[in-house]
């Protein structure tokens, strides 16, 4: 106050939040927005080549004449084991299913374990004991690997890196990937969503439900390899793991810049999953699963896929969710209940940090 008279030199405007751009956090690792300006900015740049500036669940390279998938994964989840699973088997399932969203056969497998010093022995024997277990119901081969361990206090119990090799059979005559994705393609969920983010959090934060949430981790390919072997010609595969649904469904429609229009009459979501994402404010369609995948195939060949993969154990669940539509590019949109429709924007944040 000055000769009477109030002066204010406070600027009252609200900032746009801001995340740093110098520094690593948590949500650079959530499969969102942040995790492709890094990829955008950091590797590709570095490390560019035709096969990584696809982009997808792994690699398809050639070598003396046959088609091969090479993929990698590291796996950090906190708590190591959770209901429904484990680190262990979700390693071997996770690089297992990012073959199978190549189209590929899965044949061998390599393991990178960083441990804690301190970590109980028995815990490590049961990861490795659900690895195992996880290979051989796979019908895969762990053939190498390399162990480290790091000081007490900075690796967190254990860190798992695993590589995959599988094969493209010569039935595989099309690219499967979003570059083969068509206006009027129809998407397809492999069954319900959300339930291995919320299995996650329930043992995290000592949360308790009506009925137990457990992990879908599991092996998809079945599923994929009845889908070929039945001939449905299948324009792209992805696993919905972190992101969920959505930030899948966003990267492939700026990829190839269409509209994927969902149904949310046709989303399936467990009636459990679904309360404890509405008293958390969680959106399952952003909600990670470890043993579900999307598939668009033409929509001519719809029903025959559905028919397909309700016919297989892990894709029982299978539910028509959307169709691919021309425009408007680079969306993806979602009809609710009441007959409106928003935008699913692809995750900005972290919504469940270390889930996989």
């Amino acid at each position: 106050m000055a000769d009477g008279k109030i002066t204010n030199s406070f600027n009252l405007s609200c900032p746009v939040p801001r995340v740093a751009d110098d520094r690593i956090v948590l949500a650079h690792g959530g499969g969102g927005k942040l995790t492709h300006q890094l990829i955008e900015k950091i590797f590709i740049p570095a490390f560019s080549n035709s096969m990584l500036e696809q982009r997808h669940d792994g690699a398809v390279v050639s070598v003396n004449g046959s088609r091969l998938a090479f993929t990698t994964d590291s796996f950090v989840v906190r708590p190591l084991i959770f209901p429904g699973g484990n680190i262990g088997d979700l390693a071997v399932n996770g690089t297992v299913n990012d073959l199978a969203m190549c189209g590929a056969r899965p044949l061998y497998l390599s393991s990178g374990f960083i441990l804690e010093e301190g970590l109980e022995i028995e815990i490590l024997r049961k990861v490795v004991a659900s690895m195992q277990q996880a290979a051989a119901n796979a019908n895969v081969k762990l053939v190498t690997g390399d162990t480290k361990v790091v000081d007490k206090g900075k690796g967190d119990g254990i860190f798992v890196n695993t590589s995959g090799i599988g094969v493209i059979d010569g039935n595989v005559k099309s690219t499967i990937g979003p570059q083969s994705v068509q206006p009027g393609d129809v998407v397809i969920v492999s069954g319900d969503i959300g339930r291995h983010g919320i299995a996650i959090l329930s043992v995290r934060e000592g949360l308790e439900f009506e009925s137990p949430i457990l992990s879908d981790t599991a092996n998809v390919w079945p599923a994929v390899e009845a889908l070929l072997n039945a001939g449905i010609d299948i324009h792209c595969l992805r696993d919905l793991t972190r992101g969920g649904l959505a930030t899948t469904l966003n990267e492939i429609a700026a990829d190839r810049d269409v509209c994927i229009k969902l149904e949310e009459t046709a989303m399936p979501v467990d009636e459990v999953v679904q309360g404890a994402c509405e008293i958390l404010g969680l959106d399952p369609l952003y909600v990670a699963n470890e043993g579900r995948f999307a598939a668009i195939v033409p929509a001519a060949q719809a029903d025959a896929a559905l028919d397909v993969l309700k016919k297989v154990a892990v894709s029982g669940g299978a539910v028509r969710v959307g169709k691919v539509e021309p425009s408007p590019g680079r969306m993806v949109l979602l009809q609710s209940r009441i007959g409106g429709c928003r935008v699913v924007d692809m995750l900005s944040g972290e919504q469940l940090p270390r889930i996989c």
